[in-house]
């Protein structure tokens, strides 16, 4: 098995809890507990909500956007990796 395959079944293994973190920071950014906000393509104020601190009060928040941070970091890594290889 080749390392770029090796990659790549880590990609969907990785990216398995990207729903979870997702949704509960759409949940918290859109202020809803709709399962709706899940599917709904919003990406501005849930784009604002990674790199900016729209709810510095809100410590639920905090956590959730410092989590969902990192693992689309490793996410990003992980795939950079992949296209670099031959």
């Amino acid at each position: 098995m080749s390392l770029k395959t090796i990659i790549l079944i880590i990609l969907f293994v990785w990216g398995a809890p990207s729903t979870y973190f997702r949704s509960k920071f759409r949940k918290i950014v859109y202020k809803t507990d709709d399962w709706k906000i899940n599917i709904k393509p919003l990406f501005i104020k849930e784009i604002k909500g990674l790199i900016f601190n729209i709810y510095p009060e809100n410590s639920k928040y905090l956590k959730i956007r410092k989590y969902y941070s990192f693992y689309l970091m490793i996410y990003l890594m992980l795939f950079v990796v992949y296209l670099c290889l031959e």
